[in-house]
């Protein structure tokens, strides 16, 4: 139970962080909107060990174009360098970037 609560507190925080980073973050392209929250599919796995859902990889390489951008937001970049996110970019075959 504890550990139910401290995934959801966990999830929670990277969703205010994301929207929060989205404010600030410029488009990169004309053809992507970058918005970290549109990578709100992915938390699940990047949280834990479960495998990203064909709509976390499709949104994660709908975002490619944006990663650079978030790795030089110091809100973003913990949670774009994070393992679990690492893991997640790797199974859905997106490079990581880079910058």
């Amino acid at each position: 139970m504890a550990m139910k609560k401290k995934m959801g507190a966990i999830s929670l925080m990277v969703m205010v962080a994301l929207i929060l980073a989205a404010a600030e973050l410029p488009h990169v392209a004309e053809a992507v909107t970058c918005s970290p929250a549109a990578l709100s599919p992915c938390i699940g796995a990047i949280t834990s060990s479960s495998p990203p859902s064909s709509q976390c990889c499709q949104k994660l390489k709908e975002q490619k174009p944006c990663l650079c951008g978030y790795l030089k937001n110091p809100s973003l970049r913990q949670y774009v360098n994070s393992p679990g996110a690492k893991k997640v970019a790797s199974t859905c075959g997106v490079p990581t970037p880079s910058c």
